[in-house]
């Protein structure tokens, strides 16, 4: 199979992980961008890299770099691009632009200046244009413009790959899929260790942890924009989607996801159905200033109320009780908590072992680990050691 350059998207602070990702999938020449990763494949790896890839947004596929210094630069070179060699007249598209520099300052211009181009040269070579589709297009194209230089990309993902049709109902500030997914490989969970979501709201970490757990592909239940390309091998993609269902198998840790509103749960519940893990999760309705956790080591993950979009008395006290609870009842496991409001962090009572900047939306956060010793610090290291 032929070689090409492919570019999967991300967001802040997972790149690192999501490089990791695409070396187990056997990507070549892998470099680190800004919230994205270049690396070289065939098709099989670019259909791979949607169904497996867990922090990846979108997989692009570049067809043409060029340099542009104003509008008609970008007009006339992306109206170059062999448009038909990608689809027809009959069939739609939609474009997503975006731009970085002084001279291109409005993605939705140079949207709207590469339609132009695209439609342009279809009206004069066959009389007549593809339509645009916002939501659904046959193919979806990414130009993105940084100072002068334009890079132009079939988006081979459609929507974004953090759109697993697992939540088809969500609590109020849910965390994205591809973040939690992200969040849960940063702090190497082993997959072994008991797994306790402790405020789960619409169950995004549980769900995302034994997905992770049973080898679930997290495009299992979706469908991609390649799927519509002109070169589009449904024989490669079936086998390769069968090879993924061959390595499924159950998780060898507890999840356990909990929430003191029932409500969330009646979404958490259904959530975990439709993306096939809700037997391998143990939901449980508790206030979580009432739990505790007594057998030996486990990972704590929590997204607790920021005192953004959920309005809480006293942010500063509720993220106080968050620490005390975690420091005297959960003694062995590792604690990870997101939050934008790093005043209330500083107020956790708990020393923080690790601190990761990452953006929830455009809340911009701080991922922190707290290890909870089991009697003296000197014993908690002799516990890490032995791991």
């Amino acid at each position: 199979m032929k070689i090409f350059e492919i570019i999967a998207t991300t967001l802040f602070g997972l790149e690192e992980i999501l490089a990791a990702e695409l070396r187990e999938l056997g990507a070549a020449d892998i470099e680190i961008l800004n919230r994205a990763v270049k690396y070289k494949g065939n098709q099989a790896l670019l259909y791979k890299s949607n169904l497996h890839l867990r922090t990846a947004v979108n997989i692009l596929k570049p067809i043409a770099t060029f340099y542009a210094e104003n509008e008609q630069q970008l007009y006339d070179n992306i109206r170059k691009i062999r448009w038909d060699d990608y689809f027809s007249a009959e069939k739609t598209f939609a474009i997503d632009g975006s731009s970085h520099g002084a001279i291109f300052t409005h993605s939705l211009y140079v949207a709207l200046k590469s339609k132009d181009a695209i439609v342009d040269q279809f009206r004069e070579k066959y009389g007549t244009r593809p339509s645009v589709d916002i939501e659904d297009p046959d193919l979806r194209i990414n130009v993105h413009i940084t100072d002068k230089t334009v890079v132009v990309s079939l988006d081979s993902s459609g929507s974004s790959l953090g759109k697993r049709n697992y939540r088809l109902a969500r609590t109020q500030a849910p965390i994205s899929e591809v973040l939690a997914a992200g969040i849960i490989l940063l702090t190497g969970w082993d997959k072994k260790c008991d797994f306790i979501d402790p405020m789960c709201g619409s169950g995004t970490f549980s769900i995302e942890a034994a997905l992770l757990a049973t080898n679930i592909p997290p495009g299992r239940l979706r469908n991609f924009g390649f799927e519509t390309w002109n070169d589009f091998n449904p024989a490669l993609w079936n086998e390769i989607k069968r090879e993924a269902d061959s390595r499924i198998k159950p998780p060898g840790a507890k999840i356990i996801a909990r929430d003191i509103d029932k409500k969330a749960l009646d979404i958490a519940i259904p959530n975990a159905t439709r993306a096939g893990v809700k037997d391998f999760i143990s939901f449980e309705t508790y206030d979580f200033f009432q739990t505790q956790h007594d057998s030996g080591q486990g990972l704590v993950l929590m997204n607790p109320p920021y005192g953004e979009r959920l309005k809480i008395d006293e942010i500063i006290s509720f993220y106080k009780d968050i620490g005390s609870r975690l420091k005297h009842f959960y003694h062995g496991c590792d604690a990870w908590i997101i939050s934008s409001n790093y005043e209330a962090l500083k107020h956790f009572g708990l020393r923080t072992s690790r601190k990761i900047k990452l953006f929830n939306g455009s809340l911009e956060c701080r991922l922190q680990k707290y290890e909870l010793y089991m009697g003296s610090k000197k014993a908690g290291k002799n516990r890490n050691e032995t791991n």
